[in-house]
């Protein structure tokens, strides 16, 4: 398909810059207008948008680089053969999570393979250690958590997303979010605190 072809080679292209755009320089909706018409430069401009946001929530995902650049690639060009479905009423990252998310998940079906990705930077919790060994304990956490709790943490303190634009982004209430989220952070409280040896 020459099409998802020239998708892909535009990503490429753009793949190392990782840059974010401007995200008010034009509509969004306008944007995926002209996708629809089967403008490519368009959809070069929504790939440069959110590829960055894309890359990183993939690796949050999958814990391994190119594993999350082949992932977030994936979803981009599987967003494009689906785009003319897509709502032009809606926003379009929400949609597009729900695609990236499945790739991720699929993709740690088929490989048990545990990766490491550094957290320097990444504020999970308020007393985070900097400790290599509190890290990989805080890690091991969250790849234990049920998969609801542990797409708010990353959507929370990785993205930096509000509860609201969490609970659109899943498709739930903010109240489930704030729940999910609530149970998540005691969880990994209480695996930090058995890391430390203080009794629950």
């Amino acid at each position: 398909m020459p099409e998802e072809a020239a998708v892909q080679r535009e990503f490429v292209v753009h793949e190392e810059k990782m840059v974010m755009v401007d995200e008010k320089a034009r509509p969004e909706n306008e944007i995926i207008a002209l996708v629809k018409k089967g403008d490519r430069e368009a959809y070069r401009e929504i790939v440069e948008r959110y590829m960055k946001r894309a890359y990183y929530l993939a690796l949050s995902f999958v814990r391994n680089s190119q594993d999350a650049m082949d992932i977030s690639q994936d979803a981009f060009i599987r967003a494009f053969r689906k785009i003319k479905k897509f709502d032009t009423k809606r926003d379009f990252f929400p949609w597009f999570y729900k695609l990236l998310k499945n790739l991720c998940l699929d993709h740690l079906k088929r490989s048990r393979r545990i990766h490491e990705v550094p957290l320097d930077g990444v504020r999970i919790l308020k007393k985070e250690q900097e400790d290599r060994e509190m890290k990989e304990v805080l890690w091991r956490g969250i790849e234990n958590l049920p998969m609801e709790q542990k797409e708010v943490i990353i959507l929370r303190y990785f993205q930096q997303l509000s509860y609201k634009e969490i609970a659109e982004t899943v498709d739930k209430p903010i109240g489930t979010v704030m729940s999910s989220l609530y149970y998540a952070k005691r969880k990994l409280k209480e695996a930090i605190g058995r890391f430390l040896g203080f009794d629950q």
